[in-house]
């Protein structure tokens, strides 16, 4: 009986992770280099990675997450920065103002590195900042 409790908690709180974009309102913002991670994708890497206890502390009606991925391969090298702004919404055109509130970046390079391979760690850096600003909110 014990054991079934705890694994429904624990499949709960594992469910309850990832805030649902459906269900929880958040604005997510991408300008990022499209060659290396296409805007629908960094959008669903920040929401798979944003806890729904985020926007407890900071509302998607009064805030939105802004990433930001660059680089390329240069020489056989891919070099990728992936950041993650959390930055207050107008009140009046709810657009976004430049004052972020927490801010992460994470940066890699990969020696002999193919283009797939170099899209893969764009997403992976992307999610490792998004991580990051997340835990500097709630803890994870």
């Amino acid at each position: 009986m014990k054991q079934a409790l705890l694994l429904t908690a624990l499949m709960l709180s594992t469910a309850a992770f990832a805030a649902d974009p459906k269900t929880v309102k958040m604005t997510l913002v991408d300008h990022s280099n499209a060659l290396l991670i296409e805007g629908d994708v960094a959008k669903a890497v920040m929401a798979e990675n944003l806890p729904a206890a985020v926007f407890k502390i900071y509302p998607g009606s009064r805030f939105a997450f802004v990433s930001q991925v660059e680089g390329g391969i240069k020489g056989g090298t891919c070099i990728v920065s992936a950041r993650v702004m959390l930055v207050p919404l107008t009140a009046a055109a709810k657009a976004v103002l430049f004052r972020p509130q927490k801010m992460a970046t994470a940066y890699d390079a990969l020696p002999g590195s193919s283009t797939e391979a170099c899209k893969a760690m764009a997403r992976e850096k992307l999610k490792e900042a998004t991580s990051a600003v997340a835990s500097g909110i709630v803890k994870i």
